[in-house]
């Protein structure tokens, strides 16, 4: 008997192998693919993608992996992929690479899913799995050459994206050539020694040479945002000495009608890490009357190409001590952007909001990662955004206090607000905390550093 049951449970175990890869091939599932990122270079590919479930059983959709196949760029230095929003959360979606030879591609993209993304019902989709991934230099990458791409906008069925459940491959046709390799995965340990900027403002005025020559720049001239005709003056930049310490003030003047800004700002070569800057906000003029709407910032920005473009990006700190924008007193705004239109008004952000005074001096920092943006002020996290609000391309760090238009008050008494800046501090793909942050900029300190930058 005992010899009998062995035999029986053998060969339920054969039956269950051989059952097993045609219930697979039995599952009927459709990739669909649509790109925001249709031009024949562009500086990240964004495959975005849908699988729709035709068959009959919900299927677990950790089980399934779906492979981008694309040509490497020259010189090879490496890709790294990002979720900018997914139906499912990005938190769900993973993405490695792996290489292939000998076909008409030589990498994929493969992105897989956790637990928490749930199954895929008979008739139903994953929803959008809006997808990029870039070079790690953010060199240009060539795509019209790559085997998956195709420049539609629209979802459509595509059988160059392939997915597989376990080994089966379920839907479309792999490029051929050799098997894949074992895949590497995108995500960077972050480097201790890695990538840093670092600025004490230690300068003589806004004409010191080694401002531009640092990568900064004094805004002048003309332009938004603020009341209509202001002027950004670059002679109300400075760097005075304050209890012992030099700082960047920005000091914006206005009558009730005229009005001179202030700003100074970065290249745009930032994007994933940690950014830091301790700020003095001001809830009062340093002359003349009160309570016009000005707005006192530390922001990273990405320019607006055009109305509602995609690749546009902006992560704020905005305090309002005189309220504005509908709010009638003291506010901090965390704000991140997707993007926007001037006319018609078409804003796509999130925001969180602080209703109190945030006068005197406070620790900001905000870390860029994992497809989050989480905000911190004093060391307590007030704000995490995400989804399709996650920045997609590199960015400049700004410092500016202007005035909103229509948010004057009536007196023609110059007034005057200060806002100054302690510091300002960047990790490249690293993610630290506040207490972090103050430890690395008092090691500089200690060692007499005023300035890095190896970013």
């Amino acid at each position: 008997m005992r010899a009998l049951l062995a035999a029986s449970c053998a060969a339920m175990s054969v039956i269950a192998l051989a059952v097993a890869p045609a219930a697979f091939a039995a599952d009927a599932i459709t990739a669909q693919y649509r790109t925001s990122a249709s031009g024949a270079s562009v500086d990240q590919a964004e495959p975005w993608l849908k699988l729709v479930n035709n068959g009959t059983t919900s299927i677990p959709l950790s089980e399934l992996k779906v492979r981008y196949y694309f040509t490497g760029d020259t010189p090879d230095v490496g890709y790294r992929f990002a979720c900018s929003w997914a139906v499912r959360g990005c938190g769900n979606v993973t993405g490695q690479f792996g290489t292939l030879t000998g076909g008409p591609a030589d990498r994929y993209l493969e992105v897989g899913f956790t637990s928490g993304a749930g199954a895929l019902a008979p008739g139903a989709d994953s929803g959008d799995l809006q997808l990029r991934f870039y070079r790690t230099n953010w060199g240009p990458i060539t795509q019209s050459d790559d085997y998956s791409f195709k420049a539609d906008t629209a979802y459509s069925a595509w059988n160059r994206v392939t997915v597989h459940r376990g080994g089966t491959l379920l839907w479309g046709t792999a490029p051929g050539g050799t098997a894949p390799t074992t895949t590497t995965t995108t995500t960077t340990p972050g480097n201790p020694n890695g990538p840093k900027l670092f600025d004490d403002f230690a300068y003589t005025g806004s004409t010191d040479s080694r401002i531009s020559q640092r990568g900064w720049t004094v805004r002048s001239g003309g332009g938004g945002p603020g009341v209509p005709g202001a002027e950004w003056d670059a002679s109300r930049v400075t760097f005075p000495t304050v209890d012992g310490q030099k700082v960047l003030r920005l000091d914006s003047w206005n009558n009730g009608s005229a009005a001179r800004q202030t700003e100074l700002y970065h290249q745009r070569k930032f994007f994933e890490g940690t950014y830091a800057a301790r700020v003095r906000f001001s809830d009062t003029p340093v002359y003349g009357p009160d309570g016009d709407h000005v707005v006192q910032t530390f922001f990273t920005i990405t320019p607006l190409d055009r109305p509602m473009d995609p690749d546009y990006g902006e992560i704020d700190f905005e305090y309002l001590p005189n309220g504005g924008w509908g709010e009638p007193a003291n506010v901090m705004y965390e704000t991140t952007w997707e993007t926007y239109q001037n006319e018609p008004w078409v804003a796509d952000n999130i925001h969180d909001a602080q209703r109190r005074s945030y006068n005197g001096w406070h620790d900001l920092v905000f870390q860029v990662a994992n497809g989050r943006v989480k905000y911190y002020i004093d060391g307590a996290l007030v704000a995490d955004h995400g989804d399709k609000y996650y920045p997609e391309t590199p960015m400049s760090i700004n410092f500016n206090l202007w005035f909103i238009a229509g948010g004057l008050q009536g007196s023609s008494a110059e007034r005057a607000y200060q806002q100054d800046v302690d510091y300002v501090y960047f990790a490249k793909d690293q993610v630290l905390s506040p207490a972090q942050v103050r430890s690395a900029v008092q090691d500089y300190r200690n060692a007499g550093v005023t300035h890095v930058d190896n970013v």
